[in-house]
């Protein structure tokens, strides 16, 4: 393969998690063992630096009809809230007939968030079930693929565009890129938000390394994309959300100048030398050692007959069961809280899913698979808690 930003073929394969379903291929009983596995590795582009997967799952298999729902925690909405709140105060609190287009804009949390600030908005979502989810609460949504031909239809330009934790998924990054330069206004803010690869490093979440996630980014690298495409990020900021995101705002190459913060950002990302193919084969080893102590805990529990209950289905957690070989003889159940995959198994390891509400009895112990989603898990779940109920996180970050 050649490199998704510069092209290059001096690639080096860095870390293999074997061969894995698409992690969001949630399936019927009826379908069990049906499921496509595909391999599961990152390569690193010793040209740019870039650490990307060296094997595409199709975008229309992906992202055709996936069952993640924004709206399902009260956790990412107030995010998304206050990142539309910043961008506002920020750019556009005085400007009339502002507008915002949503990239994966997914049951338009995100943009009803801008709706109420008085902004015309526009999302574009692959998925069927979930267009149709946004347009029923009142955001106007096209079910398309984002790229620059999906721009020309549109024809419009905008004051922000918006990624929300989709820019890293894109099959067709060199077009969505032109996409969003042709629908940016000329004073107008990309408002890129990805998972952050020195994060992944220092928190060992290496469960984000799923099929949907084709690109690993850093400043460096994300910045060497978009200079390819005459745009720049000016200012970015930190958030915990996920473990560790950047929240960049982009504009026009030479519209704004680079703020002292995002100089700094990116001053100590080169300190930390996460650009480097050593950060790489370091983490490759960490993730064994994580694997050893998450199976020898688990392992002991079942001997001491405790019950163990997953804790969400989130699409990292498929990462981290099939990679440590996580199954039925381990977890009863994974408890869940959206409805689109209630009655469904997970991919791989075929682990029923439940509704949390409609949970019989309690585990001994939750294996808490949606770690970022800590703090609302912990205080959702206080009464469990006292009644002894131990939540076990094996990726533990603490959220924002």
């Amino acid at each position: 393969m050649r490199c998704r930003i510069c092209n290059s073929e001096n690639l080096e394969s860095v870390i293999d998690l074997g061969q894995q379903p698409w992690a969001n291929d949630f399936i019927k009983k009826e379908h069990i063992g049906e499921e496509p596995f595909y391999p599961l590795r990152v390569v690193y582009c010793h040209d740019c630096h870039a650490a990307q997967l060296d094997y595409t799952v199709k975008k229309e298999v992906m992202f055709g009809n996936h069952t993640y729902l924004t709206g399902a925690t009260k956790t990412t909405s107030e995010h998304f809230k206050r990142v539309a709140q910043r961008v506002d105060e920020e750019f556009f609190s005085n400007r009339k007939d502002k507008s915002v287009l949503d990239i994966g804009s997914n049951d338009g949390t995100q943009l009803l968030h801008y709706q109420n600030m008085g902004y015309k908005a526009l999302g574009v979502e692959s998925s069927k079930i979930t267009a149709e989810i946004a347009n029923k609460a009142g955001v106007n949504t096209i079910n398309e693929f984002f790229n620059l031909e999906t721009v020309k239809k549109i024809d419009s330009k905008f004051d922000v565009i918006n990624a929300a934790g989709v820019f890293y998924h894109l099959e067709e990054i060199h077009s969505v890129c032109e996409g969003i330069k042709e629908a940016l206004k000329e004073d107008g803010v990309f408002v890129v938000h990805f998972i952050y690869m020195k994060d992944i490093f220092e928190h060992m979440t290496f469960d984000q390394i799923y099929h949907e996630h084709l690109l690993y980014y850093t400043l460096e690298t994300i910045g060497k994309l978009l200079n390819l495409h005459g745009l720049e990020m000016f200012d970015a900021y930190h958030s915990g959300s996920h473990g560790g995101t950047i929240i960049g705002y982009v504009g026009h190459k030479g519209t704004r100048q680079a703020s002292e913060r995002l100089c700094k950002m990116q001053q100590a990302e080169q300190e930390s030398n996460c650009n480097s193919i050593k950060a790489y084969r370091d983490f490759n080893q960490k993730i064994e050692i994580l694997k050893s102590k998450t199976l020898n805990y688990l392992q002991e529990q079942k001997k001491l007959g405790k019950r163990i209950f997953g804790l969400g289905s989130p699409l990292k957690g498929n990462t981290l069961l099939n990679h440590f070989g996580i199954g039925t003889d381990i977890l009863d159940c994974l408890a869940e809280t959206n409805p689109l995959r209630d009655g469904l198994y997970s991919p791989g390891q075929h682990i029923p899913i439940v509704l949390q509400k409609d949970l019989k009895e309690n585990p001994d112990i939750y294996f808490v698979l949606a770690w970022n989603f800590k703090n609302e898990i912990l205080e959702r779940n206080a009464d469990l808690i006292k009644e002894g109920v131990e939540f076990y996180f094996p990726v533990d970050v603490d959220n924002y």
